[in-house]
């Protein structure tokens, strides 16, 4: 039983020094994750300003083809799809002046 128990106990001690030893500085590692993140940011803003633009000429045709039919829900659909494209321009807008990039 105590021979059993010093091999666990030796196996736990070299895994606390493995790990000990594998460690690195926490700010270098958090500094790194933030200048990868920096630089997708620009990326993802004109990706959304390309998303929107898409949803916008998806709701004008939409919105387009229900005038033509005589729809009465015509002024609701536009503005619903008005609505989301000024939103997606929007958030876009703020994050990147809100994150400074």
């Amino acid at each position: 039983m105590k021979t059993k128990l010093k091999r666990i106990y030796t196996a736990f001690t070299l895994l606390i020094m493995s790990i000990n030893a594998f460690a690195q500085d926490g700010n270098a590692g958090i500094n790194e994750a933030t200048n990868q993140v920096k630089s997708y940011f620009d990326t993802g803003t004109n990706l959304m300003y390309a998303i929107g633009a898409i949803v916008g000429l998806v709701g004008a045709i939409k919105v387009y083809k229900k005038w033509n039919d005589g729809e009465h829900d015509t002024g609701k659909v536009a503005s619903s799809w008005f609505g989301s494209c000024i939103f997606l321009v929007v958030v876009a807008t703020v994050l990147k002046s809100f994150f400074g990039v």
